[in-house]
C-alpha cells in the first residue's frame, strides 16, 4: 500500500510541477510570451528528492504546500474562464491527489504504526 501511495504522491507532484510550468510559460500565461508566474513551481521543487526517496518528513512538510496549491487552484477555477480554468481544476485534482497521498503515507509509516523488530 505505501508503494502506491508513494507512487501517486511522486506521480502528482511532477505533474504538478509540470502542470505550473507550463500554465504560465505555454498555455495560458498572464502575459504574452510567459509571466513570473512560473516561478510558482519552484517551491515544489524543494520536497521533490525527499518524496521520491520515501522520506517521512518530506511527506509531512509536503502536505502543507500543497494545501497551498489547493487553495490557488480553487480560487482560479472559480475566477478565471477559459483555458486557464481547465488548467486551474486540473491543478486542484492534482493538488488534492498530492495532498491526500502524503498524509495517507506519512500516516502509514509512523513508527507507531511500522512493525518492530
Amino acid at each position: 500500500m505505501s508503494n502506491r501511495l508513494q507512487l501517486a504522491a511522486s506521480a502528482s507532484l511532477i505533474a504538478l510541477i509540470f502542470l505550473c510550468l507550463s500554465w504560465e510559460l505555454w498555455l495560458a500565461p498572464l502575459k504574452p510570451g510567459g509571466s513570473w508566474m512560473a516561478a510558482k513551481s519552484f517551491p515544489l521543487l524543494l520536497p521533490l528528492f525527499g518524496i521520491l526517496k520515501g522520506r517521512r518528513y518530506s511527506y509531512q512538510v509536503s502536505s502543507l504546500l500543497a494545501l497551498l496549491y489547493l487553495l490557488e487552484g480553487s480560487v482560479r477555477a472559480t475566477s478565471d474562464t477559459g483555458p486557464s480554468q481547465w488548467l486551474a481544476v486540473i491543478e486542484t485534482l492534482l493538488a488534492l491527489i498530492f495532498f491526500v497521498s502524503v498524509v495517507a503515507y506519512a500516516r502509514l509509516s509512523a513508527p507507531s504504526r511500522t512493525p518492530q523488530d
